[in-house]
């Protein structure tokens, strides 16, 4: 089996490949999808292949599918522009015949509020109809997405946010890139769609006190409504449409999107998901 990995020296795409590798897979078995080949020299030196596959160039996505048999497409960072990005990919496997296609998606995005999770469905969609055999793994935040707020607090003692009691799911890229390397290496995942999250999920009082505990000053957490929020994203010079999607990001976590956990990950990998301490200690 040759598996190709997109997004290769992103920051998700790197720990599959890493997961990959501890997993049992060889070096030779595994292609680096990359924009940029110059910024792989260290997936080089594993002894991985290096393709360059540019979303927006169909072509080099179609020369790093030769001798693939499977894909992981993972999520493309430009929102706005991710359907169309994710068409070509769907596109160049169903032409290359591949025989297991997995794509990191958003938690219950056929049906969610969450302000990310159209592009998610839209992709879910484009799979289904090109017949792909796929698994679709359905992930909830990364508790890296909150580097910044823990460098913010460390600061200034306070966590704001507009999420009131809405609960996280959260849990470390390593812990769902070893969710993408099971799926890939492992028989009878074809067909399924996972819900992947934490096996705590926790509320923003419980992400002040852990930042506490690895910065060793109180934490504050500050809940914003709506109008509080936007203005102090203003007034941090953030631009109106940045400002509406933090907002309606919040909201979406306010009421609930991100809070469901069944253990499904954990189950998955084989061990329990990374605590939330333990996740904030290694961004720190």
């Amino acid at each position: 089996m040759t598996i190709l990995v997109t997004g290769a020296t992103g920051n998700l795409g790197r720990l599959i490949i890493e997961s990959l590798l501890e997993r049992g897979a060889s070096p030779q078995s595994i292609v680096a999808g990359v924009r940029d080949v110059a910024k792989a020299a260290d997936l080089s030196a594993l002894g991985v292949a290096v393709a360059v596959v540019d979303y927006d160039q169909p072509a080099t996505i179609a020369t790093a599918l030769e001798g693939v048999d499977s894909v992981v497409l993972v999520s493309g960072s430009e929102v706005g522009r991710r359907v169309t990005q994710h068409q070509a990919v769907i596109d160049a496997a169903k032409a290359a015949g591949v025989t297991k296609f997995v794509y990191t998606s958003a938690p219950k995005a056929p049906t969610s509020d969450l302000v990310l999770a159209p592009e998610h469905k839209a992709t879910e969609e484009l799979i289904a109809a090109a017949g792909l055999p796929a698994v679709i793994l359905r992930n909830n935040w990364y508790t890296e997405n909150y580097a910044a707020d823990l460098a913010r607090a460390a600061e200034t003692g306070v966590l704001a946010a507009g999420v009131g009691e809405g609960r996280v799911a959260s849990a470390s890229r390593k812990d769902f890139a070893e969710a993408v390397a099971v799926a890939l290496l492992e028989d009878g995942h074809i067909g399924q769609a996972y819900e992947l999250g934490g096996d705590i999920a926790w509320n923003y009082a419980d992400l002040a006190a852990a930042i506490a505990e690895v910065t060793g000053r109180p934490v504050e957490y500050r809940a914003l409504t709506a109008a509080e929020q936007s203005a102090a994203l203003e007034a941090a010079g953030l631009d109106a449409g940045t400002v509406g999607f933090v907002v309606a990001l919040d909201a979406g976590i306010r009421d609930g999107a991100l809070g469901d956990t069944d253990g499904t990950l954990a189950r998955l990998i084989g061990r329990p998901t990374t605590p939330l301490v333990d996740g904030l200690r290694a961004i720190a």
